[in-house]
């Protein structure tokens, strides 16, 4: 929120500069974004009086001007249209300095001396160009030979204010007076909210009928004979620095008691007001044109003001088209009311439209303000003279909203803060925010309505505090033992398998845990597939994240591309992440899947070795790899399945060619995807250590001859089976197919390590073994020895 300087000075009087106003309310918990000195930069541009004027002789867009700067009368050449004689302007005068650093000198325009240059408020700074045309046109008793900054009170500057949902009384001029005169301790000034009526009464032109409990409270006034025009220059000037366009002075004034006391208004053209009745109700399911001239669809869920026949406005969002205020206006019916906040928000939200009022009203105002703020604006009518105020008012306010009382022990103030402030200082302090305090065993605090805020105890401590000054309340070292937190089994086992995968040269990755749909057609998957029943997000940032993962291989697959295609060629990455599963439930199942992506001068094998060093790192029992090729991810011949206990934890292979090609990759990659939550259920993360073996262990080599299809694995199943708990360890050290193998076979050696705990083997018992798992692999694979 902007806060014009000099418009808050009109409330407080401080002899501050404007940094030290704003690094005193930051102190204070108002936080400022920024400090915007507009008139800084400007020097030596005054007002001067446009006194003749005349075509430029070799220019036809040209004009020559002689104006009148109280000192002197230049000559300045001008390509605006807008200007006439006795117009009143800014001059530049040779050696001024503008907005942005420009320099003004006097000079020649196609052969004529300009001696300055007229302003436009774009070029003071005041406006963009869009908003604004021409020469900016001041007011007829303005003084001239005046330095503009005078005029247009760009003495101060601006604040600029960012205000926290719960503080609605800072989101005006007025709120941050009061939050400036606490801060230093001055006196607030009063405003003025007297003005005079006629004879008349609204009630004989206007009634009022709340139908909604989400209206807390409704105000009419009535002004009449109004006289549409422009507004004074120093409230266009305020409007301006605070960053609303001004329109006329109807629409000024209540824009300005908006800002000023941060309370909406709304005028309504009495003469399109049908029946001579408002009606304030909850909306049908009806189109309406708002006053930006777009047609908008509203519903049930949102507060209208109608007339006996037709809606008129969306309640604390904005007025409507049909009874707008025109040039032609010469009766308005002044709204000020208090709307339910959450309602407004969702009303703007439906719409697609964000106002001043509606960002005010949202925060929950005080109905208090209501009265506060009409009064206000028709103080401002009667003293510009824009209308006649008709006597009385109408005012719908069925539960009024008193102040709230909390009570305090000043010792506990002082213990939860740190410090040693006594009762007096408090109840000061306390008052400056306008609380009533009274004094007992314990401060009992009168709270004022624009305060809902302040609620409980520790509330009034951080009011005492912000006051006090966080900058002072000393520093205090925190007491108490240290207790070393204790990790989950399962966080032990994700830094276990972190730091296995770091071991095995892989980078971590992150990605996102939702992606587009469209990412299953990419990786192959089926239409039936239950990787596609992901949980849609409510509110999604586009279809490219509106769905939750069930899967990390498409977001690996994303960053192995990334890194491939910027010639990146040998890549390892793993992800520890969560898939959302929709189980049909309210709540997904949520689950830890591991996932690996290598590529470059690597294999099979290597995806492989990788999960099996895992394996290891864990102490997962009954791990197995089986053969896949039904998986439409993975090529069909270099695919397996990770079977623990039986169960299916996960699966590695090379991806499918069809699936690179999806990603525009012509490198082999290869990935594994592995479910964390069934390899921690067999892992076993206390070691068992047992001693080296004290007997000699016993070498055989065996090489047989099967067929292509015989898997190793089955192989080596039968021999542990038929090793009768001597075998030790069984090693693959040759597949080979050639010369001397028959085609559709291949030749698979091993060699096996025999070993006792408790006794030497003698050969007798070593032959025994050996030649049953020769005679198993003889009847069960057709197998041969070599």
């Amino acid at each position: 929120m902007k806060v014009p300087f000099n418009w808050l000075l009109e409330y407080v009087d401080i002899n501050k500069d404007i940094n030290e106003v704003a690094e005193k309310l930051t102190l204070t918990g108002s936080k400022v974004e920024e400090v915007i000195e507009k008139g800084k930069e400007i020097d030596r541009v005054v007002t001067g009086k446009i006194i003749k004027t005349e075509k430029h002789p070799n220019a036809d867009k040209l004009t020559i001007c002689q104006v009148d700067v109280k000192d002197e009368v230049l000559q300045i050449v001008t390509g605006a249209d807008n200007i006439k004689e006795g117009d009143i302007v800014p001059v530049a005068l040779h050696g001024s300095t503008l907005p942005g650093g420009v320099k003004i000198k006097k000079g020649k325009l196609r052969g004529a001396e300009s001696n300055g240059m007229l302003c436009s408020e774009a070029e003071l700074g005041l406006a963009d160009e869009d908003s604004v045309h021409g020469i900016m046109i001041l007011s007829e008793d303005t003084p001239i030979g005046v330095d503009i900054k005078e005029i247009l009170g760009l003495n101060g500057g601006v604040i600029d204010f960012e205000i926290t949902s719960n503080r609605a009384d800072c989101f005006s001029i007025y709120g941050i007076a009061r939050e400036t005169a606490a801060s230093f301790g001055c006196e607030l000034k009063k405003l003025d909210l007297s003005f005079k009526e006629n004879n008349e009464n609204i009630s004989d032109y206007l009634k009022v009928e709340v139908q909604t409990p989400l209206c807390r409270r409704y105000m009419a006034k009535m002004i009449k004979n109004i006289k549409i025009g422009p507004s004074p220059e120093w409230m266009q000037a305020k409007l301006q620095e605070a960053g609303v366009r001004p329109i006329n002075n109807v629409v000024d004034i209540t824009n300005y008691v908006m800002l000023e006391l941060g309370q909406p208004l709304h005028a309504f053209d009495y003469n399109n007001i049908e029946g001579n009745k408002i009606i304030v109700k909850m909306a049908s399911d009806e189109k309406f044109t708002t006053l930006d001239g777009v047609e908008r669809q509203l519903d049930n869920s949102m507060i209208v003001i109608s007339d006996a026949e037709k809606t008129v406005a969306v309640a604390g969002v904005m007025g409507g088209q049909n009874s707008e205020v025109t040039e032609s206006t010469n009766t308005i019916v002044l709204e000020s009311a208090n709307f339910d906040g959450v309602t407004t928000r969702l009303s703007s939200k439906k719409l697609g439209l964000r106002t001043e009022a509606s960002s005010r009203f949202e925060k929950d105002l005080d109905p208090n303000l209501v009265e506060i703020a009409v009064n206000r604006a028709c103080h401002l009518f009667e003293t510009l003279g824009v209308g006649e105020v008709v006597g009385g008012v109408i005012d719908i306010y069925s539960n009024k909203l008193e102040p709230h009382y909390v009570r305090v022990s000043p010792k506990w103030i002082n213990d939860f803060l740190g410090t040693n402030i006594n009762v007096e200082d408090m109840v000061k302090m306390l008052n400056r925010l306008e609380m009533e305090v009274e004094v007992k065993d314990e401060l009992i605090i009168k709270v004022p309505t624009f305060r809902q805020d302040v609620k409980i105890k520790e509330d009034v401590a951080e009011e005492i505090a912000r006051l006090y000054g966080y900058d002072i309340i000393p520093t205090q070292k925190i007491v108490g033992e240290a207790v070393e937190a204790e990790i989950t089994k399962e966080q032990k086992m994700i830094e276990t398998v972190k730091r296995t995968m770091v071991a095995s040269s892989l980078y971590e990755a992150l990605t996102y845990s939702f992606y587009s749909p469209k990412v299953f057609d990419k990786i192959n998957i089926s239409k039936d597939s239950e990787l596609r029943n992901a949980i849609n997000i409510a509110n999604p940032l586009g279809e490219d994240f509106s769905i939750m993962r069930t899967t990390l291989i498409p977001s690996m697959l994303e960053a192995m591309q990334r890194n491939i295609l910027r010639d990146n060629k040998e890549v390892g990455l793993f992800e520890i992440g969560k898939v959302y599963l929709n189980i049909g439930k309210d709540l997904p199942d949520e689950r830890y899947k591991l996932c690996v992506a290598i590529a470059g001068d690597v294999d099979f094998y290597n995806l492989k070795g990788i999960i099996e060093n895992l394996i290891e790192a864990l102490s997962v029992d009954k791990a197995e790899f089986e053969r896949e090729t039904n998986n439409p991810i993975f090529h069909p011949g270099r695919c397996a399945k990770l079977l623990v206990r039986k169960k299916n934890a996960g699966v590695l292979g090379e991806v499918h060619p069809d699936v690179l090609e999806n990603y525009d990759l012509e490198t082999r990659v290869y990935i594994a995807e592995i479910d964390l939550p069934t390899l921690f259920e067999a892992a076993k993360l206390d070691k068992k250590y047992k001693p080296l073996p004290k007997y000699p262990a016993v070498l055989r080599d065996m090489a047989l001859l099967v067929k292509d299809e015989v898997e190793v694995k089955k192989i080596e199943d039968i021999m542990l089976k038929q090793g009768k708990g001597i075998i030790e360890e069984i090693r693959l050290f040759d597949v080979y197919k050639g010369k001397q193998i028959p085609e559709g076979f291949k030749s698979v050696a091993y060699s096996i390590i025999y070993r006792a705990e408790d006794r030497t083997l003698t050969d007798e018992e070593i032959n025994k073994v050996h030649n049953s798992i020769v005679k198993e692999l003889e009847e069960k694979l057709d197998a041969k020895l070599r």
